[in-house]
């Protein structure tokens, strides 16, 4: 059955891409301003409200009927209380995915006295991508009437209403915030759908004008076919892109394949496991309230896989998911954080510049580093440095290193330079290398680099120390050798922070 799925999958990608290069800014919605009229039975027409009461989704909810009153009164409806409103998106299944029972639970575990109400649109999203696209108005609209029903009935405050869509249902919750009277509190875009919005205007999909506060999770954003599944730019107030937005870690094939018979169901995993992160991440947020993962501001993710933006002045840091908090002023603010592979996903992000000074046969120097962390708590693993392009030879290099667990302050650091035999990566290396650089004798020149101070500022907590060598005797390294720095104060103003600065 899953090879059956993945193939319609790619013929629906390849339908959809064909579909959409025809399509001159997106005429699926060519009623400019929608102008589309319904009546109230026809408007809500395969659209259920389903009110959660129990955290089990098999347990049947309450039936909220928008404009008959007598269902509030069985539903319990708390107009004091918090309202979401979580809206799922397109499916080839026809039914709840895994990710509504974890989301709904998490969302009443973490507000119990608040209105959770799920936006059953599935007869109408279970159908072609393109079709599901074309009904995401009347879905939008059916909402927005709602929540009007609401606040005539029960004078609810829009600052309480939150809108949760995933992917195509992120779209969805941008209609309804248009079409809303006065202005919802916030809409959360949970990886929205990119086919066939990429690009469009700001009335012709999610936007940030669509709520008081309009946040964004992108964690699917690679091409395939000329589109990415999903959308790739910007439209929020704040565009939150883990790990780049691009391979979530525990997603890839390799990852798929450990767990996996193989084959085409592999892909399927690989596309939902990166589609559906987002939801996890936001579930995440929900139930880690004390352990809260950072973004930071960034113009692009080369630039924080250098680890240039770790910084949280003038609120450009943010937490992520449910506690993320709206920033003033702010439109399309890209942010950018790693994460662990899995719950719970947050780590701890380090800023570390080192300048590299070429001492002897290193010209050609192309060394991988490792760092190991010694902290207050415990240390690490052996972490690989990453930097992006080659080693910088008589220049300051920075980089970002990620470690997933909180070792409290960082009171050493200890860096080596992986030897020719160490790992495959290196053997290659230095077999390219040995044909250029043997010398007179015979014998392998060695390369020697020297590395006297590291320099580190935790992004979680904003603190900034200066490691020098241990023995200052010892500043110099070669492939297969390690030097250890300590704490030291060398002219980087040292700004202790009494804790992390995770409730912002």
């Amino acid at each position: 059955m899953k090879n059956i799925t993945f193939s319609l999958w790619i013929v629906l990608l390849c339908e959809i891409s064909l579909f959409a290069s025809g399509v001159e800014d997106n005429e699926l919605f060519k009623d400019e301003e929608f102008k589309v009229l319904y009546d109230d039975d026809a408007l809500h027409d395969q659209i259920t409200y389903n009110m959660r009461k129990s955290l089990n989704l098999d347990v049947d909810g309450c039936i909220l009927l928008p404009g008959e009153k007598r269902s509030l009164q069985e539903c319990g409806f708390n107009v004091t209380a918090k309202t979401f409103f979580i809206i799922h998106g397109w499916t080839t299944s026809g039914m709840f995915e895994g990710w509504m029972q974890k989301l709904v639970s998490a969302m009443m575990q973490r507000e119990p006295e608040a209105n959770v109400v799920i936006v059953d649109w599935i007869p109408m999203a279970h159908q072609l991508y393109p079709d599901a696209v074309n009904h995401t108005h009347q879905v939008g609209l059916s909402v927005a009437t709602t929540i009007n029903w609401l606040q005539e009935e029960q004078q609810l405050p829009l600052q309480n209403v939150h809108l949760i869509g995933y992917s195509l249902g992120a779209h969805v919750a941008g209609f309804a915030g248009t079409s809303v009277r006065g202005t919802i509190g916030r809409i959360t875009g949970l990886d929205p759908a990119g086919p066939m919005f990429e690009g469009v205007g700001d009335d012709k999909r999610l936007s940030s004008g669509d709520a008081d506060f309009v946040d964004i999770l992108h964690t699917y954003t690679r091409e395939a076919l000329g589109m990415s599944i999903g959308i790739q730019q910007p439209i929020g107030d704040i565009d939150i892109y883990p790990n780049g937005g691009d391979v979530q870690p525990g997603c890839s094939l390799s990852e798929m394949l450990t767990g996996a018979a193989g084959g085409s169901e592999c892909f399927m995993d690989v596309i939902k496991c990166e589609h559906e992160r987002a939801v996890l991440l936001f579930v995440d947020s929900l139930m880690n309230n004390e352990y809260m993962s950072l973004a930071y501001q960034c113009t692009d993710p080369e630039r924080f896989k250098k680890g240039i933006c770790l910084s949280c002045r003038k609120n450009r840091c943010n937490n992520i998911g449910y506690n993320a908090k709206k920033m003033r002023k702010r439109s399309n603010c890209k942010m950018y954080l790693k994460t662990r592979a899995a719950t719970p996903f947050g780590g701890i992000h380090y800023q570390m510049k080192m300048h590299v000074f070429n001492r002897k046969h290193a010209d050609d120097a192309d060394p991988t580093f490792h760092v190991k962390l010694y902290g207050a708590h415990h240390d690490t693993d052996d972490l690989h440095v990453d930097l992006p392009n080659k080693v910088g030879l008589n220049l300051t290099n920075t980089f970002l290193v990620f470690n997933e667990d909180d070792i409290g302050d960082l009171l050493k650091i200890r860096l080596s330079w992986e030897g020719a035999t160490e790992s495959l990566g290196s053997f290659w290396k230095n077999m390219k290398k040995s044909f250029w650089s043997w010398n007179s004798n015979g014998t392998p020149i060695n390369q020697v680099l020297e590395v006297r101070r590291i320099r580190v500022k935790c992004g979680e907590t904003q603190k900034k120390f200066t490691f020098c060598a241990q023995d200052p005797s010892v500043t110099e390294i070669s492939p297969g050798q390690v030097i250890t720095y300590i704490k030291c104060r060398d002219g980087w103003e040292v700004k202790p922070s009494k804790k992390r600065l995770h409730n912002l």
